[in-house]
């Protein structure tokens, strides 16, 4: 490991980082009013964020992954191993905000101190150590294709859009009269800790006395949050108020419809809040991103559904069952002709329009489905479906190209089928759909033998998969 200064963020993005030693801190949580310490610690490559219950037997780990939260009533909540720890956001926040990828958080209670009601502490008391740069290299998840996410019910939306940096832009809608529209913006992640980390978390009056009521707020203060008042006040309730809370007076500043027990940090804080809460939510996506994020009314629940949503699509790009990449009006590398030139199939047996992109050891080809192919006129007439075994066969004819530019003179040879293993077929394909093939090879080309996992698109649903066992054979003339 090399130690880094901060200031080199940029020149160092490319390799996962850590701190250099623990960074503790002391306070209640909010909700649960209990006082924990929670400890961050170095973590080694590939670890991520990981929460551990020290006072728990074990010391239970819990990983900070969107399929292990469960609740976002009033924070995050992510359990695992039989335990759990709740408010983890603005923690979370802290740590990817200052581009840390591998932290241990040790938590000796259930729920993370609250705080300034912000990330700022954790922030700062991070930025007091010294930042390693570690051997493994950055994982990111660049986001290429649109990602959305709407909840039409409570009117919530959601957009991912290609980006070089990760950015983030927030609105926040209350239909209220002192909390209008809010717009907050993060152009690039490096600036989270001077533009986002200060933001404090915000409540309504109306939330507040059902929460003091409810004894819901065990650890609160009015230091930690901004109470925001859109409706009459009687002086009764603020007495009971700045009782509950242990204040001489509180009061509503006219101008601002807010209390007046502190000043804001800036002018849209509670949209950057929001913006703060969606930055610590998404970090449980476990992937640094690449890409824009433009989020409408965000909340924790909505939060944790879009991060949700992303994991399952880089999962499923990880499994090898995304679809590949290309663009289908991009000029082949290999049209019909070329195609003609390595395999001696013709009408209306040669099922492979084009060849986009190949290696060493993979291809990907076109077949463009059309209502006039021959076998739909039998297969059936009423409801025409492409024949699984043509699919193979078009396949096998783009497996044949791989394996035939690996000979000098490919027109003289062919390739015949000697084995067809897992075949799947999850879709019927129809006129109108294009056919994308995947085929990598399995193991290297050796004596004459190729091995291929082969996969068929339609769009960005798999329709067919199998692996091939096929033999090139030197054509007898």
């Amino acid at each position: 490991m090399r130690i880094i200064n901060q200031n080199e963020y940029d020149s160092m993005a490319v390799m996962q980082r850590t701190i250099s030693k623990p960074v503790s801190f002391i306070g209640k949580g909010l909700h649960t009013g209990v006082e924990t310490t929670l400890t961050f610690k170095p973590a080694p490559e590939n670890t991520g964020y990981v929460f551990i219950r020290t006072d728990l037997e074990g010391q239970p780990h819990i990983k900070a992954l969107a399929e292990f939260v469960t609740d976002t009533s009033r924070g995050t909540t992510i359990e695992q191993n039989g335990a759990k720890v709740s408010t983890i956001e603005h923690a979370l926040a802290a740590v990817y905000g200052l581009e840390l990828d591998n932290i241990y958080l040790e938590i000796d209670g259930p729920e993370v101190p609250i705080l300034k009601g912000n990330s700022i502490d954790f922030i700062e008391g991070l930025q007091k150590v010294e930042f390693l740069e570690q051997e493994a290299e950055r994982e990111y998840f660049e986001i290429k294709d649109n990602i959305g996410h709407v909840d039409p019910d409570k009117n919530v939306e959601y957009l991912a859009v290609a980006d070089e940096n990760y950015s983030l832009n927030v609105l926040v809608d209350y239909n209220s009269d002192v909390l209008t529209n809010q717009y907050a913006s993060l152009n690039k992640i490096s600036d989270f800790p001077s533009e986002i980390a200060k933001a404090r978390t915000f409540v309504f009056l109306h939330e507040l006395e059902f929460l003091v009521n409810n004894n819901l707020v065990k650890g609160g203060d009015l230091s930690n949050a901004i109470v925001i008042v859109d409706k009459e006040v009687s002086k009764e309730t603020l007495d009971r108020l700045a009782q509950f809370f242990n204040q001489e007076k509180v009061e509503v500043v006219p101008e601002q419809g807010i209390l007046n027990n502190l000043e804001l940090a800036y002018p849209n804080e509670p949209a950057r809040h929001k913006l703060l809460d969606v930055i610590g939510d998404l970090a449980l996506i476990g992937y640094r991103l690449k890409g824009r994020i433009f989020a409408r009314r965000p909340g924790h629940k909505s939060n944790v559904e879009f991060a949700l949503k992303i994991r399952k699509i880089i999962k499923k790009q990880m499994s090898g069952t995304a679809a590949p990449d290309i663009d289908l009006n991009a000029e082949p590398l290999f049209d019909v002709n070329r195609i003609k030139q390595t395999l001696p199939h013709r009408y209306p047996f040669l099922l492979v329009d084009k060849i986009m992109q190949m290696d060493e050891s993979s291809i990907i080809g076109v077949k463009n489905v059309t209502s006039n192919e021959p076998f739909f006129v039998g297969h059936f007439p009423a409801e025409p479906v492409m024949p699984g075994v043509l699919i193979i066969e078009a396949m096998a004819q783009t497996g044949g190209i791989l394996v035939l530019n690996s000979v000098p003179d490919p027109e003289n040879y062919s390739t015949y089928f000697m084995k067809i293993d897992g075949v799947k077929f999850k879709k019927k394909v129809v006129p109108g759909d294009t056919l994308v093939f995947k085929l990598s090879l399995m193991a290297p080309f050796r004596r004459g033998i190729a091995q291929m996992k082969a996969q068929a698109f339609v769009g960005e649903t798999m329709v067919t998969e199998a692996e091939m066992m096929a033999q090139v054979v030197k054509t007898v003339v």
